[in-house]
Order: C-alpha cells, then structure tokens, then sequence
C-alpha cells in the first residue's frame, strides 16, 4: 500500500478526508453512505481519529479496517501522546501494523476533558516530536504525518516559535504536514512561506473543515485557537444557525477557499468531515476538477 511520502509525489492534488468512529450504529451507516459518495472520487486516503485519552482506540483500528474492506481505499490510522505509555504506543503501532496499516498520522493531542493543560502519562510523551522520534525508532518501515498550526498552536500563539516546533517533528521524522482548519488563506499561504524559510521541506497540506452549525463551529475554533473571518460570520450569521441556508453559505465559501488553495500550488486538501456527508460531498462535487 502506498506511503505518505509516496502519495504526495503524484502530478495532481491529493484528497484525503478525515472521519471520526461513530458512536451509533446509525452514525456508522451515515458514515458509510457518505463514504461511499466520497470513494466515487477516489480519494488518496481516509485518516480514522483516535478519541480523547484513547476513547476510541479499539474503534479507531476497527474503523480503519472496515473502510478499508468495504470501499478499497487506503486508510490511515491517528493516535495521540495522551494518556499512552511507550508500551501503550509498541502495543497500538503492533495492532496497526498487524492489520496491514503502513501510514500514522501521529500527535500530542489535547488535554483530557475538564483539564486546563497537558501531562504526559509515565513513561509517556509529553510533545508530538517525541512520539514521532519513537515511532520512527520502533519501526522505521512506518510513514509519518503531523500536525501544523497556521495561526499558531493554541498553546503557541508565536508563530516563529510554532514553526520550530514543527521543524522537531519534521525532523524527527514525519513526511507530511496536515495542517489545523483555518478560513482565511493568508494565514495558511504565511505558515508555509515561514515554514518553508525554516527548512521545512516536506507538504505542507491545508486541512479545511465546511462549517455545518455556525454555533459548532463557534466551539470547536476557541478550543484550536482558529479566527473566523468577519466577512464568513456575517454570511453565515445571515441564516438561522444550522439551516439548509447556512450550510449552503459556508460551502460556497470553502468552495472559493479550497479553489485560491488549488491554484496556488497546495499540495492537496485534507477534509475534516465531522462525518457530515452532505457538506463534504457538495465540497468534493464542486472541486473534482482538480483531482480528476
């Protein structure tokens, strides 16, 4: 199967999307009527998130396997520093490669619930570059992608300072940054330009989320430290909060976002989907132009 630093040589834009596993039976066969949509356009890969202090650790691998089976696409499994020892981490990095996974997508990950910062567990990592050093020790067969912060991680607000940190995971050993959503391309198009006068030199790929729920979005920005345009709250506030309207205001406007992307030279898009198969499969209708 093919590897992050495989995927990102090819001549057109990479689509990847980002799924969660579903806490229902109902929400897993939504996920998979949308996937389903989704694997019509061949994305490169589907990425499985793995839940708050590992939550959802068996689910995730679960997920990652099912997809794969069921639509034949390439899928990636997360895993995060929180909660997880070294041996926590030889255990998962076993399982996953047991069921055939050649790609992780690794990460700090976010404070447990309820918890103002972040502590390593014992034994355990307390940043991102660390688990991807080890990772790389581990096992060096395994491909690595990271996170990245256009506006600076919520616990960095410098964002030269953020930059360094991520050159540490770079050089540590990932091939590939997702980049954290944003909604104003300035800062992504600044984020690359400083990274790449780091001496970063692998893609660096915008990770765009279509705004369902203004008032969802709304939480999930002030928790990762991302602004709102004055300009998209204006549309978006225009319609009642989660209607078909509004939906159809924010998908226009990730649609002239992700096409500026496009055609500017980003490597590709990175979809959080929320495991919402209307506005992502509206999003991925309106660009398939660009990964045909």
């Amino acid at each position: 199967m093919p590897q992050f630093k495989t995927i990102y040589t090819q001549p057109k834009p990479v689509l990847s999307v980002e799924v969660f596993p579903p806490k229902t039976e109902h929400g897993t066969q939504n996920l998979y009527v949308e996937l389903a949509h989704l694997a019509q356009h061949q994305p490169s890969f589907v990425s499985v998130t793995y839940g708050a202090g590992g939550s959802t650790r068996g689910k995730t691998l679960e997920l990652v396997q099912d997809i794969h089976a069921r639509f034949g696409v390439l899928t990636v499994p997360h895993f995060t520093c929180v909660g997880s020892s070294r041996q926590d981490v030889r255990d998962y990095v076993d399982q996953a490669i047991a069921q055939g996974a050649v790609n992780i997508v690794a990460l700090r990950g976010d404070p447990p619930h309820g918890e103002q910062e972040f502590r390593p567990a014992p034994d355990g990592f307390r940043y991102a570059s660390e688990l991807v050093a080890f990772l790389r020790s581990y096992n060096s067969q395994l491909d690595i992608a990271v996170a990245g912060y256009p506006e600076g991680h919520v616990e960095c607000r410098d964002l030269t300072k953020d930059i360094q940190h991520l050159k540490r995971k770079v050089d540590a050993g990932a091939s590939v940054v997702l980049t954290q959503l944003f909604y104003d391309n300035t800062d992504y198009f600044r984020f690359r330009d400083l990274a790449v006068q780091a001496g970063i030199t692998v893609p660096i790929v915008p990770g765009i989320m279509p705004i369902i729920k203004f008032s969802q979005i709304q939480r999930i920005t002030s928790l990762c430290g991302a602004r709102i345009p004055t300009a998209l709250s204006s549309a978006l506030l225009a319609h009642t909060d989660g209607s078909a309207d509004q939906q159809a205001a924010s998908i226009d406007y990730a649609i002239e976002q992700c096409r500026e992307l496009m055609e500017t030279g980003a490597p590709g898009l990175h979809i959080f989907t929320l495991n919402n198969g209307h506005a992502t499969s509206s999003l991925v209708d309106a660009l398939e132009g660009y990964f045909d």
